[in-house]
Formats: C-alpha cells, sequence, structure tokens
C-alpha cells in the first residue's frame, strides 16, 4: 500500500468518539481561541481590503465573514476568516513551528453553513486537519524556524484544510487523496513576506486552496493519488533532506494537539518574542523612571529572522525581539495597540531601539519549546535589573486551563460584538460537542454581527 493511501486510511478510522477527552478539550480550546483573535482582528487593513475585493468579484453568499456582519461564497468566506485568524499573530502556535489553527477552523465552521454538520464533526474535522500539519512538519525534521524553506501555514496548512474539508463532505480515502494532491499543488508562503501585509494571506490561501480542492474533487476531479511519496510529490519537494514515514503514520497516537499541546498566545506578536516580551515586563516594574534606562540587552537564541533592530512598521515590530522587548520595558504590557505604527514611533520607543543590542547565544536550544531568553537594562546609576523567562504561561508544559484562558477570549469577542452575543457564543463553543447543526450555524450567525 502507498504511504498516501495508508495515511488517508489513517485518518479516516478516526472519529469524534476515538479522540479522549484531553483531545477534544484542547480542539475546543483551540476552535475558541482561532475565533476569538479572527474577531480582534477582523477591522485590520489586510481584511477590510480582501472584504472589499471579494464584494467585487462577487459570489454566492454563503458563508459568514466573522465580525463584519456580511457573507461571501464558502471559499471566500474560509479565506477572509483564516487571514483574519492570522492576521494579528495572536493564533495558537504548535510545535514544530506553524499555525494549525487558521487554515482548519475557519474551513470546517463555513462548511457547517452550507452542510449539516454537528459540532463533533467540526471538533473531529479540526482535530485530523490540525494533525496532519503538525505531522507532516514533525517527520519532516521542521522542528525549528532556521530550517524553513516556506512559511508552514502555506505548505503544510494547505493539508491540513484540504483534511477538514475532504472529512467534513465525507469524500472517504480516496477522496482524500484526491483532494491532499490537488491542494498540495497550490501550495507556498514566501519567508521574505513575514512581516507585510501578505503574510495573513498564506493562512488565507492555505485554508481557502485545500477547501476549493476538497469541494473540485466532490465533483469529480482527480489528482496523483499517491502524492506524499511519488517523484516529484510532497515529500520531495518540501521535505528533501530527510521525512520519517512512522512519524507520520503514527497519526493521532497520541494527537499533538493533546500532547504536547498548543502554545495559546497571551500577546499577538511571533512566538518566540514572548519569551523575551515576559523578562522585559518584569524588568519594567523595577523601573519607576524608563528614562533612566542607558542600555537595553537581550540574550536569546540564534534566531535570525527576528531580528529586526529597526522595524519599518508597527506590524513588522511583531516579528522583532527588539521592538517587543524594547515596548515592553516601557509600557509594563503588550497588547494590541503595541504593534500598531502610532506606538512604533513614538519618541521614547525610537529612542530605546538605538541603546538595544541582541546577542544571539548559540548554547541556548531554538526550538520554542526548550528556548529561553533574558533582558537586561541598564540604567544611568550604574545598576543593572534582569530578568529570564524559561516558559511563558500558555507554552507547552505550561498549557492553560479554561479559567486562564477567559479573560483572552472575553477581550477579544467582546471587542466586536455585544455582551450577550459574545457570552451566548462562548457558551455555545463551549458544549460544541452537544450542538446539531443549528446550534454550529447559530455560532456563526452570532460571531458575524459587530456591535458597530
Amino acid at each position: 500500500m502507498g504511504l498516501t493511501r495508508e495515511l488517508c486510511e489513517t485518518i479516516n478510522a478516526f472519529d469524534y468518539d476515538s479522540l479522549g477527552d484531553e483531545c477534544v478539550f484542547r480542539v475546543k480550546q483551540a476552535i475558541q481561541d482561532g475565533i476569538a483573535v479572527a474577531l480582534a482582528g477582523c477591522r485590520e487593513p489586510q481584511i477590510r481590503i480582501s472584504v472589499e475585493h471579494f464584494k467585487f468579484l462577487g459570489g454566492n453568499p454563503q458563508a459568514s465573514i466573522w465580525g463584519l456582519g456580511t457573507k461571501a461564497s464558502v471559499v471566500q468566506a474560509a479565506y477572509v476568516n483564516a487571514a483574519a485568524t492570522h492576521v494579528l499573530d495572536f493564533e495558537p502556535m504548535s510545535t514544530p513551528p506553524t499555525h494549525c489553527v487558521s487554515p482548519t477552523v475557519p474551513v470546517a465552521l463555513a462548511l457547517a453553513e452550507i452542510l449539516p454538520v454537528t459540532g463533533k464533526q467540526v471538533i473531529a474535522a479540526v482535530a485530523k486537519g490540525t494533525e496532519i500539519q503538525g505531522r507532516m512538519q514533525l517527520a519532516g525534521g521542521m522542528l525549528v524556524a532556521s530550517k524553513l524553506k516556506f512559511h508552514p501555514t502555506g505548505t503544510a496548512g494547505v493539508l491540513g484544510s484540504a483534511v477538514v474539508a475532504s472529512d467534513l463532505l465525507g469524500l472517504g480515502v480516496e477522496g482524500m487523496q484526491h483532494s491532499i494532491a490537488f491542494a498540495a499543488s497550490r501550495l507556498g508562503g514566501l519567508l521574505a513576506n513575514i512581516g507585510s501585509m501578505v503574510k495573513c494571506t498564506h493562512s488565507a490561501t492555505g485554508a481557502a486552496s485545500g477547501l476549493d480542492a476538497a469541494l473540485l474533487v466532490s465533483r469529480g476531479f482527480r489528482a496523483n493519488p499517491d502524492a506524499l511519496e511519488a517523484s516529484k510529490g510532497i515529500i520531495e519537494t518540501l521535505y528533501p533532506e530527510q521525512f520519517d514515514r512512522d512519524v507520520l503514520l503514527s497519526f493521532g497516537k497520541p494527537f499533538r494537539i493533546a500532547d504536547p499541546g498548543f502554545a495559546i498566545k497571551l500577546f499577538p506578536s511571533q512566538i518566540s518574542t514572548h519569551y523575551a516580551i515576559i523578562a522585559a515586563i518584569e524588568v519594567s516594574s523595577q523601573i519607576p523612571d524608563k528614562r533612566k534606562i542607558r542600555k537595553l540587552r537581550i540574550t536569546a537564541p540564534s534566531l535570525h529572522h527576528i531580528d529586526r533592530p529597526k522595524p519599518a512598521s508597527g506590524l513588522e515590530g511583531k516579528h522583532s525581539l527588539q521592538y517587543a522587548s524594547g515596548v515592553a520595558v516601557l509600557d509594563g504590557f503588550v497588547k494590541i495597540g503595541s504593534f500598531h505604527d502610532e506606538r512604533r514611533f513614538r519618541p521614547d520607543i525610537v529612542d530605546l531601539l538605538e541603546k538595544t543590542e541582541l546577542i544571539m547565544d548559540e548554547s541556548i536550544p531554538a526550538a520554542t519549546n526548550k528556548m529561553h531568553m533574558e533582558v537586561a537594562a541598564e540604567l544611568d546609576d550604574g545598576r543593572v535589573v534582569t530578568a529570564l523567562c524559561r516558559a511563558p504561561k500558555g507554552v507547552w508544559g505550561h498549557l492553560l486551563t479554561a479559567q486562564e484562558h477567559r479573560p483572552k477570549l472575553d477581550d477579544c469577542f467582546r471587542e466586536v460584538l455585544q455582551p450577550q452575543a459574545s457570552d451566548e457564543a462562548l457558551a455555545l463553543l463551549d458544549r460544541l460537542e452537544a450542538l446539531d447543526n443549528s446550534g454550529v450555524r447559530k455560532i456563526a450567525s452570532l460571531i458575524s454581527v459587530s456591535k458597530n
């Protein structure tokens, strides 16, 4: 039996009842967090431009665009909602590094608006869609960001979307093979665009392309059913240096969303910056007058992709250790507005960036689940204030409970929705496994209508 066939048989053998309690809880948590950050990001320029673009193109209004009170075709809605999920860099992070939520959750909920899909089916499909992404990256040895040749939301994410869509469309083993193969011909995501407006579209095209591929397969399109193992296929193209077949076929044993789990972000920035942010906030609490800072020093692993001494915008600041640390030291917190241009170009942070030094220590592990960072501020009187962060709350080994997660959910939901709609949507999501299709559609309806 070919690898692609064996994998698809493995995936199709799982259903809701075979996931386990911890997996179900973490999938529901990921769905809640994905919707929350999409609502928080739905008013960003990239999202508004995308909505206007699809209005110009036209399409059958099948599925809701979250937080903006409009509908689009099921593929367009998945695109916009996936972009919104990723636009703030606030969605959950998996290990090996990728964002598995934005290419999957928007696809599942969009399909639930046109198919008789239950809450249990949504949970099972998202579990499978997130798992394939993590398994592919792990089997391919993509354990640290420096090994990536593409942004994973545009590569593994496309496959995750195809798995979700083919599962909910009921395409079976053969249909999933063709959907994965078809979707793989649409993958990409240029790393040079990290820090630009384009980054969120990697998730968007991943979600939309995988969904569109599965929909076309449902109408009779066919692709190479052995796309994983074929010459010039997925493995040879994306993972030419190594690929562990056994790791891939260990799909769901256990589901990686449960073990090692996802990192739920408490700051809207690249995950590695969180280590520096936590340390910087601790340093900030010990310096009443920030004008006394003579020098700021960050000691981190070798992470050249977030070595950006003078980010050109607040958006790029999400991928700058220097900026994220500096704004955390100055303000004592980091929130969505910390990465707006208005904050980026205030005189205090412009001045502090001139005094900031980043030291990359090769002895510190670069893997996001093993690293640590130190921030030190040297003051005018010669005193040095330091803090070390080994694990921010919410990351692997320090996963959030439902109670710890709730403040983030409330903040994001209530930013866009009326309090009553926010509370009702979250209550429905809490018992997603008990909902029939009308209940799932009710969630989509509630999260689509803005209070403004």
